[in-house]
This record gives C-alpha cells, structure tokens and sequence, in this order.
C-alpha cells in the first residue's frame, strides 16, 4: 500500500533492507502483485536499476535516485539522507521487540539530530499516528 501511494506521488522508492534474501522474498511477492494490477519494481543489480520506479536494495546509494527511502528490517537511514528526501519511511514488526527497540534508536538518532518524524501504528485496523517529533 505505501509503495502504490509514494508512486501515486510520483516519487522513485528504494527499499532498503539488510538481508539479501528478505529481499528476493520481498522481490518475489511483489511479482505476484496486487490483484488490481502491477507494482512496477526490481532487485538492485540489474541492467536497468537506475529506471525503476521501485528498486529494493541493500545500498544506501540506491541506482534510482529516489524521492522516498523504505527502510525494512533495521536498515541504517542517516539523518542527512532524511532531510534530503521527500519521505523516509521506517518500517518494523511491532511485534517484534527487536524490532520495536532498534526503531526507537533509530527514531531518538534522527530527531536528536534535527529530523521531523511522525509515528504510525497499524494495530487498531487503520492507520493512526502516535507521536509526531
């Protein structure tokens, strides 16, 4: 759903994870798409990475030049790649406590270095936003 409305906006995405292999999963699933037709995307390392609308990546350098950054699984996004972007997202398991303690290092590291950051949860069914620094 993220994905669709950030290219709704117009917006190159990269999605950033640390494992290769969440990766190809996340690449295979995206394949099967959602019913209503197809999420245009491809796994960094590709002859044509720098075309895709959606490049799911490891690198902090994504080929695409996106406008909006997903982070899944923990990814590293510095603060100075937050105020360059139109959007960063950083997305976690809630739960998962692993998860939910490496979001909040990385939600203190970006609004103590200055970054705006607005909290979204999921667990009543709808999105609602929790916190806003």
């Amino acid at each position: 759903m993220l994905l669709g409305k950030a290219l709704g906006a117009g917006w190159r995405v990269a999605v950033r994870g640390t494992d290769p292999e969440r990766l190809d999963w996340l690449d295979q699933k995206l394949w099967l798409g959602p019913e209503d037709g197809f999420l245009p995307h491809g796994l960094a390392g590709g002859p044509h990475d720098a075309a895709q609308p959606v490049l799911l990546t490891l690198d902090a350098n994504a080929a695409n030049a996106p406008h909006c950054v997903m982070s899944i699984d923990g990814a590293a996004v510095a603060p100075d790649e937050v105020q360059a972007l139109e959007r960063v997202c950083v997305i976690f398991d809630g739960n998962d406590e692993s998860a939910v303690q490496a979001a909040r290092t990385q939600w203190r590291n970006l609004t103590g270095a200055g970054c705006s950051a607005q909290y979204w949860s999921e667990t009543s069914g709808r999105w609602e936003k929790k916190a806003e620094a």
